[in-house]
């Protein structure tokens, strides 16, 4: 297949690549948020674990109270 030449007025040239420019940073970005959303899941993923560990520590600490309160009562 050949390909023709295709002519294209110099201020429209200018403007498509201006929209590319704004498309890039666009997508730039979008890239960065993305970036930003998994630093911050990952940080609520740790500190939900760290909830979850404490938690089970208490939970452990009340059923060892419960059990001493029961075999001297």
């Amino acid at each position: 297949m050949t390909q023709t030449p295709v002519f294209v007025k110099i201020e429209e040239f200018k403007e498509i690549l201006a929209s590319l420019n704004a498309i890039k940073d666009k997508l730039n970005q979008a890239s960065q948020v993305l970036t930003d959303i998994n630093d911050l899941k990952t940080k609520e993923d740790t500190e939900l674990e760290s909830w979850k560990e404490s938690l089970n520590q208490v939970s452990d600490k009340v059923n060892a109270m419960d059990a001493v309160l029961f075999e001297q009562g």
